[in-house]
């Protein structure tokens, strides 16, 4: 039986309920998802394993064969091996998973993460059982959950994850609406490189596969990288890319602004694209390294100390290819502070790198009402948009919702077509040349540049007057009225 979207997602919203108690909502993925994707593996190799029998006339020596199987499962290490287990559940679990990890090296190393599953303090045999005979209930091969359902699922969790501790979901999920349109933007090509060093759960190296399919291209012909700095996170991120099929990716766990993961001989890497929404304002970021940053990233000045918004940015400005392309979400701060981003600002201006910025709406990202915005950068501009900024007003394409506020479909296709045509539209768009900025002391602050033309619905003196006459009378016959009716009740 296929399963849709709807039934995975309570399928997974269960296993959050049975884990309520002794263990904290906001650690439920770290249990959920490696227990969820070693059911996954298991039903697959299962999967493979009846094709590969079927094929051989029912040699099981060789449908165990490893050509046949995306991924090794070691002796006793199946997910029915520890479904059998009733006593000491967790150490089998840790037992099977790292086994797996160790048997799979190049792909699966530290993907199941670093729970310790084997503390019976929180982890009761009992709880463990009733998790995996819930997991037990459904087939996760391939036949059954297509991995863009499955994928879709895990993106349902990481917001619902947010909504029952109450935090702040910015850190770790960006609304799929917001990282549709920075696809679009980018538009990834067959056998392109994509990077995302503040890459979360993989949302947006996700959404550039997705691009590629939409677009009738071979999406296994993308280069994908990213980076994150949580353990969880990052594991997550590399078993979400797995269920949606990626085969050419790396995830490397660290701390980007400090150390970052991934060169070319004894410089940074470089990407096609480069896409991210690194964490708002950081205010640890490095700041003491950046003066002599060994990877040359300051190209354009040293961030205060405070806020590592312009920090990253330089990052991701390094991180291009000579004719790479670049979105990147941050707070609309980052257009007009003062101080050391205004010089970082005026640099990167002198050098031509902004193409785009675009202003969206408030309170679109989970728990914060702040209003985002998205830059475009590219190494190598197009003639016409060279020493020009273009700057979207989309602060009025939103569904105002009760405790959030959306960026529908009709949306989005109306900020990309904006964007597309790239020209002046009297409330939304305005295509500025450097000089213009600079006469405003290069503060990219969209109001500058966009201005809302007010429309004059107001009567006139005269109209008002008149209409306030009508309106005076007409009390006055209600009042005569009323007052007859009432002497008829009392007489």
């Amino acid at each position: 039986m296929k399963l849709n979207l709807s039934q995975l997602e309570q399928y997974l919203s269960k296993a959050a309920w049975i884990l309520k108690g002794p263990v904290d909502a906001s650690d439920f993925k770290s249990y959920i998802f490696p227990l969820l994707f070693f059911k996954r593996i298991s039903d697959v190799y299962d999967e493979e394993y009846k094709v590969a029998l079927e094929e051989s006339g029912n040699d099981k020596k060789y449908a165990s064969l490893k050509e046949f199987h995306r991924f090794i499962i070691p002796k006793d290490c199946h997910w029915k091996d520890v479904r059998e287990t009733s006593v000491n559940i967790g150490v089998k679990i840790q037992y099977a998973i790292r086994e797996i990890e160790s048997a799979n090296q190049e792909y699966l190393a530290g993907i199941f993460g670093d729970v310790q599953w084997s503390n019976k303090e929180k982890l009761s045999d009992e709880l463990l059982n009733n998790l995996i005979e819930h997991f037990s209930q459904y087939n996760l091969s391939n036949s059954t959950v297509s991995a863009d359902i499955l994928g879709e699922a895990y993106e349902y969790l990481i917001k619902h994850f947010a909504d029952l501790t109450n935090k702040k979901a910015g850190e770790f999920y960006t609304p799929r609406s917001v990282v549709h349109l920075m696809g679009q933007i980018l538009d990834p090509k067959e056998n392109e490189s994509i990077y995302d060093p503040a890459c979360g759960t993989g949302g947006m190296l996700i959404e550039c596969l997705e691009h590629l399919k939409k677009s009738k291209l071979n999406p296994r012909t993308l280069k994908i990288y990213g980076q994150e700095s949580n353990l969880t996170t990052s594991a997550i991120a590399r078993i979400n890319l797995f269920l949606h099929d990626a085969e050419d990716f790396h995830i490397f766990k660290g701390d980007t602004l400090r150390n970052p993961g991934f060169f070319e001989a004894d410089s940074l890497k470089t990407f096609d694209c480069v896409i991210a929404n690194p964490p708002f304002s950081l205010d640890d970021w490095g700041s003491e390294n950046w003066a002599n940053d060994p990877f040359g990233r300051n190209i354009a000045g040293v961030p205060s100390k405070g806020n590592g918004d312009m920090a990253w940015v330089q990052h991701m400005i390094k991180s291009m290819n000579r004719n790479g392309r670049m979105a990147v979400v941050l707070p609309n701060g980052v257009l007009f502070r003062s101080g050391t981003e205004s010089k970082i600002r005026k640099l990167l201006l002198d050098k031509d790198l902004i193409e785009t910025i675009i202003g969206l709406g408030p309170n679109i990202f989970y728990g914060t009402q702040l209003s985002p915005c998205i830059l475009i950068f590219k190494k190598n501009k197009e003639p016409h948009k060279k020493n020009k900024v273009f700057f979207i007003d989309a602060s009025d394409q939103i569904r105002v919702g009760r405790a959030q506020n959306y960026l529908e479909a009709e949306h989005i296709k109306k900020i990309f077509e904006m964007y597309c045509e790239n020209k002046d539209v009297d409330n939304y768009t305005k295509v500025a040349s450097i000089e213009d900025i600079k006469e405003h002391k290069y503060s990219l602050k969209i109001t500058l540049y966009v201005e809302k033309i007010l429309e004059d619905d107001l009567p006139s003196v005269e109209e008002a007057l008149s209409e306030l006459k009508i309106i005076w009378n007409n009390s006055l016959e209600y009042k005569k009225k009323f007052n007859d009716l009432l002497k008829q009740f009392i007489s």
